[in-house]
């Protein structure tokens, strides 16, 4: 193989890598953020050609040396999602069944009619919540057998593909849809009450995605996600965030509202727990996603059978530990980062004052943050 030809692909593997450390939202940009898993194995690949097929003259070696680099770099990214690396979030040990929460959550995907297969899966795994995505009227009615066994609910049927539905055991505590970025895109906030009596905030999140489907730029999924992060880091209640967040746990846009929302990713430590696309293997992301406050720790995390939904459904069950559980620290914010949060929410004229923290009194309307 002459040097000029892994050359070719080896440039073309940095310039990928490199794609996305720019600032800028084009989706273009912002895709490069998920296939670093595909990326790392494609860089390795090209690496074994080099060493088995290629010369021993010194183009070849800068290649491969720019290539290990490249893979190295996309490796640190995915790394703490290995169970190589130390758990972020501590495994429950003596949580009374009272404080224990289980959430499901799907996105249906609203074209998909094999709604008995998830009806299926929800009665066998008896979650508390049942949060489903891309719920529209057919969907509704579909699931509306469920009302027997989760008669607090939240319904939000769209035909536009972010309809959202909410199914609980727990009684719900001022529950409320908001249209925080996109007049289109609503989300879900709910205080959810313990069999122990514990109140918990849940945010149920679906921004749309970066696409040229969609939105050209993330800046309204960035914006989405960083008002609601800043918004968790003052609540005053235990804290869950969950949705399809059409990002991945990894990106850069992700640990920026980890970093302003204190809360911790139960992932990290364990696995990729990989739910888009069901239906290719070999292209595989986590974009389904929990996050939660300090005061959880784990029980289980399982992605579920497909349901004909282009995503796997995923079941998270925590423990509410009252308080702050001891030895458990995720990313911390620096200023750079919070200067960042209020540069992506002022592109959108949003603040974190308007989402709702349910439980604490009416929505602010001002449209700043501090």
């Amino acid at each position: 193989m002459r040097s000029w030809i892994p050359g070719i692909f080896s440039t073309l593997f940095v310039l990928l890598t490199l794609l996305p450390l720019s600032r800028r939202p084009q989706w273009w940009i912002r895709g490069a953020d998920f296939p670093r898993v595909q990326f790392s194995l494609f860089g390795i690949g090209l690496l074994t050609a080099m060493l088995l097929v290629s010369g021993r003259d010194a183009p070849t070696a800068f290649f491969a040396g720019v290539t290990l680099l490249a893979v190295v770099y996309q490796a640190w990214w995915i790394f703490p999602y290995t169970p190589l690396f130390p758990t972020e979030v501590k495994t429950a040990t003596q949580a009374a069944q009272a404080d224990r929460l289980s959430i499901l959550s799907i996105n249906v995907l609203m074209t998909n009619r094999r709604a008995g297969d998830l009806l299926r899966i929800v009665r066998a795994e008896r979650p508390d919540v049942l949060v489903t995505l891309e719920t529209n009227e057919w969907w509704e009615r579909a699931l509306g057998c469920l009302e027997t066994d989760y008669p607090h609910t939240v319904k939000c049927p769209l035909e536009n593909l972010y309809g959202m539905h909410l199914f609980s055991r727990l009684p719900l505590e001022d529950p409320k849809i908001q249209y925080l970025v996109q007049p289109d895109v609503p989300s879900i906030h709910t205080l959810l009450v313990l069999r122990s009596g514990r109140r918990v905030c849940l945010h149920c999140l679906h921004p749309a995605p970066p696409s040229p489907t969609e939105n050209p730029t993330s800046r309204e999924r960035d914006a989405e996600l960083v008002m609601v992060g800043r918004s968790a880091a003052r609540a005053r209640f235990p804290v869950i965030v969950s949705g399809d967040l059409n990002d991945v746990a990894w990106s850069a846009t992700t640990r920026l509202f980890r970093k302003v929302s204190g809360l911790l990713d139960p992932r990290v430590g364990r696995g990729m727990y990989n739910t888009y696309h069901a239906g290719h293997w070999f292209c595989r992301w986590p974009v389904d996603h929990f996050f939660h406050s300090a005061h959880f720790t784990f029980v289980r995390l399982e992605r579920l059978p497909a349901c004909g939904s282009d995503h796997f459904p995923v079941l998270i069950e925590v423990a509410c530990e009252g308080g702050a559980a001891p030895g458990q620290e995720g990313l911390e914010a620096d200023a750079d980062d919070r200067l960042e949060a209020r540069e992506k929410m002022q592109k959108k004229a949003v603040a974190s004052s308007e989402v709702h923290r349910p439980g604490e009194g009416a929505t602010r309307r001002a449209r700043r943050d501090d």
